[in-house]
């Protein structure tokens, strides 16, 4: 599967800045720790500066309804150390980061030997921190010669994708045995499935695109044909899952789902029953060959007769006007688990405000729901907080703010939010008192 020459690469690189101390031994392969509480963070929206990606292209076409450019982002391709630091600091075990595909092969069947051992020095230097952990391969952004070759409503990235997860997995072996292949796939199905009207400027942005790569398929927000990404996405998935386990036979692999909680308002019954249908039935049921399901859950919606009702005015909302009552994330655990049949775990859950104490009350109310469904024997494996940088939120820019900690737009100087440390006390009275945490 991989490009000639390749494996050997990988044997050497393999060792690359692993040293052999105890404390690393005691948290590789198959040491997790027995609850994982972290955070979250993705590879375009924190590194800076992913020219090769086909975000990078959507968000300098003309035309583009990205409110800003991710630029340098949070200059995290370089300051990953100081990230992990923050991570430790704050007593958490686990950090979900994505590898970028466009960095790792910037085009077909070129690997790069330089971005693979990066990726490789940042686990390891989870591990040597106590910390697990958890890599997605891919986190919306692609390749921008996968958009060329007619995205993800082609199928002939399936076997792209499962080239790339078994390239990356044998670089991380040794290091890493938690991989999500996919973030939120059933993201854009949704949005379809709401008929929401697109923008007016969209025929100038899919005219600039396929000037600027030879096609307008942009993965994931949401350019083509829905339902064909979504099979493409679930047979990509299972694909990659599968190199995953060649590589790794013990690694535990899983895709992450956007779960808002949804209940049917008054007219809303067809609405409620036409999403389940086709952002969730499909993907819980690939789910259940899975180890985990990763459950990402920010807001509740009740749907009406074709669209999700206005929000109560005493609810709690978040920046956009969004209801994010905190109890929805154990309603969606509860949903997840049930239909999936796997093990959950919440591999995002957050708050965009820019009031810190609501997100620590969020935050610790939130957690209080899902303690109450471990106790009732629901099988959780772990919590990661998103985010833990105030990073690059896709088309809304800069402006929505879910970081545990605060960065400088110009200096990157990283500001502990007192949430950080809130986050990290709650999960030291867990662990004291709570035998599963």
């Amino acid at each position: 599967m991989t490009p000639a020459g390749f494996d050997r690469r990988v044997a050497l690189l393999a060792g690359v800045g692993v040293a052999s101390t105890p404390a690393l031994a005691r948290t590789r392969v198959g040491a997790s720790p027995r609850f994982l509480w972290g955070v979250a963070t993705a590879g375009h929206q924190i590194e800076g500066g992913n020219v090769n990606s086909d975000y990078w292209v959507m968000e300098h076409v003309p035309g583009t309804y990205f409110k800003e450019p991710s630029g340098d982002a949070c200059d995290s391709l370089s300051r990953w150390r100081e990230d992990i630091a923050l991570i430790r600091s704050a007593g958490l075990n686990s950090y979900r980061f994505s590898v970028e595909w466009a960095r790792i092969e910037p085009e077909p069947g070129e690997f790069s030997d330089a971005a693979l051992a990066h990726y490789r020095r940042i686990c390891v230097a989870c591990l040597e921190a106590g910390i697990t952990p958890v890599v997605t391969l891919h986190h919306f952004s692609s390749p921008r010669w996968v958009a060329a070759m007619g995205g993800w409503e082609d199928f002939a990235v399936v076997d792209r994708f499962a080239r790339y997860a078994e390239a990356t997995a044998r670089t991380l072996s040794g290091v890493v045995d938690w991989f999500c292949t996919m973030n939120e796939p059933n993201a854009q199905v949704t949005s379809k499935v709401l008929q929401r009207k697109p923008w007016a400027a969209e025929p100038g942005l899919r005219a600039a695109a396929a000037r600027a790569v030879g096609s307008d398929r942009f993965h994931m927000y949401f350019l083509g044909d829905s339902f064909k990404v979504r099979d493409v996405c679930l047979a990509a998935h299972a694909k990659g899952r599968d190199a995953i386990k060649a590589a790794i036979p013990h690694a535990r692999v899983g895709m992450t789902l956007a779960l808002q909680e949804l209940t049917p308002g008054t007219g809303g019954e067809a609405l409620y029953r036409r999403i389940f249908a086709e952002a969730r039935a499909p993907f819980y049921a690939a789910a259940s060959s899975d180890d985990f399901l990763g459950v990402q859950t920010y807001n509740k919606f009740e749907t009406g007769a074709g669209d999700y009702l206005p929000a109560p005015a005493d609810a709690m909302k978040d920046m956009f006007g969004y209801p994010t009552p905190p109890g929805a994330l154990a309603a969606v655990v509860r949903e997840a688990y049930t239909h999936a049949k796997v093990p959950i775990f919440v591999t995002e859950h957050g708050n965009n405000t820019n009031d810190d104490a609501q997100r620590i009350q969020h935050l610790r109310s939130a957690i209080g729901g899902l303690e109450a469904e471990i106790a009732a024997g629901l099988p959780v494996q772990g919590y990661l907080h998103w985010s833990l940088l105030d990073n690059f939120e896709w088309s809304s820019g800069y402006v929505p703010r879910f970081g545990l900690v605060a960065v400088d737009r110009k200096t990157f100087v990283r500001t502990p939010k007192p949430s950080l440390n809130a986050y990290g006390s709650l999960v030291r009275n867990l662990r004291r008192n709570r035998p599963w945490a």
